[in-house]
């Protein structure tokens, strides 16, 4: 079975359900200062999460710690032409999250685009 084009998605699929470890993930996402949208119910191999901290964009995948994209996620992973990162834990997600603080430590966290 061949992946399937970005924009090619089946009429048939199923929005996604939260994995059991996505409430544990989106507290430590939050508890580090960073808004959280939830996106799972859109399906078509869209991410779980639309994370925003320090003026940063993450689109984040939950899965469990032995869960795998299935041919649908990888298939939007694969043509998506921006950032996508899966977590599988809060410890990953305190991770990603440092990360961006070091990354963006010093910076300005709203560009020009931003609009309140």
């Amino acid at each position: 079975m061949h992946a399937l084009a970005y924009g090619q998605w089946p009429h048939r699929m199923q929005p996604s359900r939260a994995d059991t470890n996505q409430p544990e993930i989106v507290a430590t996402l939050r508890g580090m200062g960073c808004t959280v949208q939830h996106l799972h119910a859109v399906g078509q191999g869209v991410p779980d999460l639309l994370v925003g901290v320090r003026g940063v964009n993450l689109l984040v995948e939950v899965k469990h710690e032995t869960g795998q994209l299935n041919t649908v996620q990888t298939a939007w992973h694969n043509e998506w032409r921006g950032q996508c990162c899966v977590l599988r834990t809060a410890e990953e997600a305190a991770g990603l999250i440092q990360d961006v603080w070091v990354r963006t430590a010093g910076k300005v966290t709203k560009s020009k685009w931003h609009k309140k």
